[in-house]
């Protein structure tokens, strides 16, 4: 890195995107990207198309690269799926620039880099965060070649912003990781300034959806600077539960309300497990057993917070008492809803369903995430209902959330 000088000014029209980031030098190199760099960049000094490894040396690669015994990882091996991953990225209007500012996206735990090198391909500028250090030698051999095109950094993107002190360097805030990226906060109503992409570990992956939600809810880490965009390969069990609709008392849970609160969200792509290589050492393709959901796919989703997410009833700081009010109500999903209000407020219930037009008799079970949204502004602005509910001995314990 101490050969690494500063590059040249983004060029027009050339999306970024982000793959992983941190350090000193990554801050000198994008200062250098927006604009302190005297030499600018020519596409004709760089050596498109990258060629992108077949299948059978990316395996070679995986293996090699892994620790023993490695955290379970999915790679993007086939050429074929990584243009088609980015074509449906690129697809998006949302991904070019706008103004004078490029959308950025972060492209998390690259790997052997198949899916960076066909982004790099495709025009986009990208910034690569690799947890695992057996992978920067090659992403930053690439990186030397392209003249600032690609920015490499050594981060674990679901490790950011611990609660306790950490010598793992891999983990770091999301202050410095953005801080360095020159990246400031804008208001939340404002366009997408980060975007994400990149496939969520298998064994992680539901308590990483409950960290992020609390983050998107709260403001905190990378949602201190936006609305951040994610693009997540996720299992397709755990995207039916992400869209479920009330009724289904299998798969309606706190996070389908949560999250079709806080989001739109959008299928771009499903593939079939077998489409991606593991680190397994067996070459098995440990695909997670479902009983009560068809699970044959990874699916891409993009997830989009809102703007009119927060109001003067749901702010930042009051969040957590609307996700702990979900979680109660949902604990038992054919419970009324008005028994739940009754022992919130003695005999309020029923003024405040028919405040907010909802029936008298429906079960928590039946409720849509809007109303849930509605119920709580209503309860945040009546004089029936104070925050001493939250301390109901049936409340579901936070802490019991392993991040």
């Amino acid at each position: 890195t101490a050969g690494l000088v500063a590059t040249a000014p983004v060029l027009p029209g050339r999306p970024w995107l982000l793959a992983a980031a941190s350090s000193s030098v990554l801050w000198r190199t994008v200062r250098g990207l927006v604009g302190h760099s005297e030499r600018r960049l020519c596409p004709a000094e760089t050596c498109f198309p990258l060629r992108v490894p077949e299948v059978d040396k990316t395996a070679r690669a995986i293996l090699e690269n892994s620790r023993a015994p490695p955290p379970m990882r999915r790679f993007i091996a086939c050429p074929e799926l990584a243009r088609t991953v980015a074509s449906r990225l690129s697809g998006n209007s949302n991904l070019k620039p706008t103004g004078r500012r490029p959308a950025i996206v972060l492209e998390f735990e690259p790997g052997p880099g198949i899916l960076t090198r066909t982004l790099l391909n495709a025009g986009c500028r990208v910034i690569a965060l690799e947890s695992n250090h057996a992978f920067l030698p090659d992403l930053e051999s690439l990186k030397k070649k392209l003249d600032g095109q690609l920015e490499v950094l050594h981060c674990d993107f679901f490790r950011l912003d611990p609660i306790a002190l950490t010598s793992n360097p891999a983990v770091m805030y999301s202050e410095r990781l953005l801080g360095n990226l020159s990246i400031l906060p804008v208001p939340w109503t404002a366009d997408i300034p980060l975007k994400v992409v990149g496939i969520v570990p298998q064994k992680r992956e539901r308590n990483i959806l409950w960290k992020l939600v609390y983050a998107l809810y709260e403001r905190r880490s990378v949602y201190k600077y936006g609305r951040i965009e994610l693009n997540l390969f996720v299992s397709e069990k755990e995207y039916k539960t992400l869209i479920a609709k009330p009724g289904d008392s299998r798969i309606y849970q706190p996070l389908s309300v949560l999250w079709q609160t806080a989001c739109d969200i959008q299928l771009l792509h499903m593939e079939p497990w077998s489409s991606f290589l593991t680190n397994s050492r067996h070459g098995r393709l440990s695909i997670p057993k479902s009983v009560l959901l068809q699970n044959d796919h990874l699916c891409l989703v993009r997830m989009t917070p809102r703007k009119n997410l927060f109001t003067d009833s749901l702010t930042a700081a009051n969040s957590c008492i609307f996700i702990l009010m979900v979680k109660q109500c949902l604990a038992k999903c054919r419970t009324k809803l008005v028994d739940k209000l009754n022992l919130w407020s003695s005999e309020s219930g029923k003024k405040l369903l028919r405040q907010i037009e909802i029936p008298e008799d429906i079960t928590t079970g039946n409720l849509y995430p809007e109303e849930y949204k509605h119920l709580f502004e209503a309860m945040e602005q009546s004089e029936d209902f104070d925050q001493c509910w939250l301390y109901d001995d049936s409340l579901e314990d936070n802490s019991a959330i392993n991040f």
